[in-house]
């Protein structure tokens, strides 16, 4: 294979239109379940073919950290795939950072698919997902190529068509320590379990989108996340009164809002009316991960 060989691919980012806690297995990991869906905003990743079998990430420089997702990604299908090539990496992140937007995960999910092919090892998703579960409870998500109803700790996945919509996210500078929300004493842990029929049965009643009516209107991470970052209960606050709905993602720290159909919105600068170094922009949802056929 030539030096020349690369790719350039994107990872998008993912919202949780809800997320309950529902149990905790006996070795401490939370049971989940949640809607994702992907969205549009979306960190750039390049990938260049060495055949000395090194693994380089070059956005960082001397600083990057020694458990670097991405970098943790591509050792470990160059481990279990046992090749002996390697690829020079970058990332181009626009996904901000402890948002609960899955960022990192995608990262990682996207290196798998990209070194997949780039490394000529044709493997399925199934495959590709063994590992991406070591690496992180989301990464499967974003191996699978679809929204999804998600359980278990991120293993479970069930695709979904969901229809088109848009959302306004907004992430205050704090970030939320997911280890600080899952033990926090307020945490619920026991929410009732969500049949996933009854779920698109709601959502077929009352014509809302799936995930966002009653009795799945809710994040149970987002009150313990509240009472750590307040920057959390101000963004949804600021949402909910501007959009009239609010919800954190993930963990936080970053807090969406419905905002009707994917046509075009009108241009609007959400960073206008924020505090000074908030982030925020309007996002569709996606159909489908635009690496969705780059696995079997």
């Amino acid at each position: 294979m030539s030096l020349r060989a690369l790719y350039d691919v994107p990872a998008p980012a993912k919202l949780n239109l809800f997320l309950h806690v529902v149990g905790r297995r006996s070795d401490g990991y939370h049971l989940l379940q949640s809607l994702f869906v992907l969205i549009d905003w979306a960190d750039a990743l390049h990938f260049e073919w060495r055949g000395d079998g090194a693994l380089a990430r070059h956005d960082l420089g001397p600083a990057l950290p020694a458990d670097d997702l991405c970098l943790r990604a591509a050792r470990a299908l160059q481990t279990a795939s046992a090749t002996a090539q390697g690829a020079d990496i970058s990332i181009l992140k626009r996904v901000p950072s402890g948002a609960g937007m899955g960022g990192g995960s995608s990262d990682a999910a996207s290196t798998l698919l990209a070194l997949n092919r780039l490394w000529g090892l044709h493997w399925p998703r199934a495959r590709l997902a063994e590992i991406g579960l070591a690496l992180g409870a989301d990464v499967p998500f974003f191996l699978g190529g679809h929204n999804a109803f998600v359980e278990g700790i991120g293993e479970r996945l069930t695709p979904l068509a969901l229809p088109p919509a848009r959302y306004a996210v907004v992430k205050p500078p704090a970030a939320v320590a997911t280890q600080d929300i899952f033990r926090h004493p307020a945490l619920v842990r026991d929410t009732e379990a969500v049949i996933l029929t009854g779920l698109l049965d709601e959502a077929g009643r009352t014509g809302a989108p799936a995930g966002w009516t009653q009795g799945f209107g809710n994040n149970d991470l987002q009150p313990p996340a509240e009472d750590r970052c307040p920057e959390v209960a101000q963004a949804a606050r600021w949402l909910q009164a501007r959009y009239g709905n609010s919800r954190m993602t993930g963990s936080g720290s970053a807090v969406f809002a419905r905002v009707g159909t994917a046509e075009p919105p009108v241009a609007i600068d959400l960073e206008d009316e924020l505090p000074k170094g908030w982030v925020a922009r309007m996002c569709r949802s996606l159909v489908e991960h635009p690496l969705s056929g780059w696995a079997g």
